[in-house]
């Protein structure tokens, strides 16, 4: 009678048992892995660019940088600031058939194991009334994302139709 009871016992806690035996063995070889408790990578980026405004154009210029996302997890560029202070605006152009415009963005998309290359035909850093600037000219940036880390950069200013290399 007692192996009959204690038989009736281990059918009753057995699988619950078995079962957290399991997902403990399972949690372990993932965390042993690097799976767990593995939050997103920060983003990357090198020096950019600043397009040199011209004489008598609008009184406006634009950054350009390239960001690497090594990370599994999904970024986005939320603000940036620069040495000179100012309003800087994140637009995105959007392309209309031969025409386009550009509009102002909360945010611009960094993703997983990814790179958000701006260009001037895609997204930029739009800045208001910059100071005078030259050619060759190194400025600051900082720039600031929803989960990774700001990141201090340096651009290059460039003259109209230069491009870094």
């Amino acid at each position: 009678m007692r192996i009959s009871r204690t038989l009736d016992r281990l059918a009753v806690v057995g699988p619950p048992v078995g079962a957290a035996a399991l997902a403990l063995a399972l949690l372990t070889g993932w965390t042993a892995v690097g799976g767990a408790g593995v939050g997103p990578r920060p983003v990357a980026a090198d020096a950019g660019w600043v397009l040199l405004p011209t004489t008598g154009a609008a009184t406006a210029t634009a950054a350009f940088f390239t960001i690497r996302n090594p990370g599994d997890v999904p970024d986005e560029l939320t603000g940036v600031d620069w040495e000179f202070g100012g309003q800087i605006t994140l637009k995105r152009h959007l392309h209309q058939g031969a025409a386009g415009r550009w509009e102002p963005v909360s945010g611009l998309p960094v993703p997983a194991r990814g790179e958000l290359a701006m260009s001037p035909e895609d997204a930029d850093l739009m800045i208001a009334a910059p100071p005078p600037l030259q050619a060759g000219q190194w400025v600051g940036f900082t720039l600031t994302f929803r989960h990774s880390p700001p990141l201090r950069l340096v651009a290059r200013v460039l003259p109209p139709g230069e491009r870094p290399r």
